[in-house]
């Protein structure tokens, strides 16, 4: 049976999805996460213990693993093992992106210059360091956004509409950025911030695949809140979008310009881009499919008609078969990333199945665990949980996220701190 080798960090929420996907495939799974390689096998899934900042030693134990019977096709779920997944695709002759692109596609600094050199447009942008930060930044146009290099799901991510906002900016993401969670990735990325001119505008994702340099779009998602800052949290995607035609090929346009700057060719894409009078302006290309639950909110239909999930297409992509003629359901879909409204201790949340009553959801799902601390962002980096639904029209989904989000009560506790 062939082999599909799976690289996620070991709280991936997608693995699930996966393990359903390759059974209908006709797959066999095997696993590669950043889990403790002392403890013989802890999760009983057999897999190979490797290290995302330490490349040649992973990519030595994956080829230990594997090389006897190497795998068919090699995916990435988040954005760290996107660089360890591009190695061991070239290190066992498989399509892939080349691992300076993939490399690329996460350090937002390396994306601004390649975007630029590209021609694509671009916001004016600065990279300081930590180890020398500078007191002030004269000639700045304001507004601008303070953001980590290598950080996903607008983790750090500040806008400041003048100095004295910028200098706090600065601060509140060099602090993260020294933080035990942060600090343990050994990134060097994270010893630098990016400061950047605001992009006003509507913003928009694309989930799709390359396949040899050839860009095939699955979904294009409007994200209808305003995202204006001061932080970004992302909340409601809904598919198909309801940009104009027009819009929509100049967006699909731009993300496979941006990924041929990166050097991208071949596997999954989650793009973000923000468009305004002036044009699309790319935010990212990642090499990796969409995260958390969404990927629920992505159902494709096959040439024979049925559905399937976004995960099913990959794997099938990752193996070798084409996935040119799967396209999006005639129907639209909706996630909404349930926000934390405020830091504390979680107790638990009133009102779901109430929610799930609401005309057009599917499902509510709360991943956050009760008695754990919960953190907003800028400096947290997950969410409550996810709302599902689907209709006729993205305005009826849309409608559908909001009056289910306005039933959940949540119960969290004021945190507790102790005085030395």
């Amino acid at each position: 049976m062939r082999r599909l080798l799976l690289l996620a960090a070991t709280t991936g929420y997608q693995i699930r999805s996966f393990r359903e996907a390759v059974e209908k495939v006709g797959v066999r799974l095997v696993f590669a996460t950043d889990r403790c390689d002392r403890l013989e096998d802890p999760w009983w899934d057999a897999a190979i213990p490797v290290r995302f900042h330490d490349l040649p030693s992973s990519l030595a134990a994956v080829i230990a693993e594997c090389g006897g019977d190497p795998p068919a096709g090699v995916l990435a779920v988040g954005d760290r093992p996107t660089v360890l997944a591009a190695h061991v695709s070239a290190a066992f002759g498989l399509s892939g992106n080349p691992p300076e692109a993939a490399q690329a596609s996460r350090n937002k600094l390396a994306a601004r210059r390649a975007f630029a050199s590209a021609g694509l447009l671009t916001p004016e942008f600065e990279v300081l360091s930590l180890s020398s930060l500078p007191a002030s930044l004269p000639g700045v146009r304001y507004p601008v956004v303070v953001k980590p290099l290598a950080l996903s799901g607008s983790r750090g991510v500040i806008r400041a509409d003048d100095e004295p906002a910028l200098v706090s900016a600065i601060e509140r993401v060099s602090r993260l950025l020294r933080t035990i969670d942060v600090a343990i990735e050994r990134d060097p990325a994270h010893e630098h911030i990016l400061v950047e001119t605001f992009v006003p505008g509507a913003e928009y994702a694309v989930e799709g695949v390359l396949t040899g340099g050839a860009l095939t779009v699955f979904a294009i998602f409007d994200k209808p809140d305003p995202l204006d800052g001061p932080f970004f949290e992302e909340t409601l995607y809904v598919t198909p979008s309801r940009a104009s035609r027009e819009l929509q090929q100049e967006i699909v346009t731009a993300v496979t310009r941006a990924a041929r700057a990166l050097g991208l060719h071949h596997g999954p894409v989650h793009a973000e881009c923000r468009a305004n009078d002036r044009g699309v302006y790319v935010l990212e290309v990642a090499a990796r499919p969409i995260g958390g639950l969404c990927s629920k909110a992505v159902v494709l239909q096959a040439p024979d008609g049925a559905a399937v999930s976004l995960e099913e297409v990959l794997v099938r992509h990752a193996t070798g078969e084409r996935v040119e003629g799967y396209a999006q359901l005639d129907r639209a879909t909706g996630v909404m990333m349930i926000p934390i409204p405020r830091r504390g201790i979680f107790r638990g949340v009133a009102g779901i199945d109430q929610a799930r009553q609401v005309a057009g959801i599917d499902d509510v799902t709360i991943t956050a665990k009760p008695d754990s601390l919960l953190i907003p962002l800028p400096e947290g980096r997950s969410y409550l949980g996810f709302i599902f639904a689907s209709g006729e029209k993205a305005d009826s989904v849309e409608g559908a996220l909001r009056r289910a989000h306005t039933t959940l009560e949540f119960a969290i506790e004021r945190e507790v701190t102790l005085a030395p």
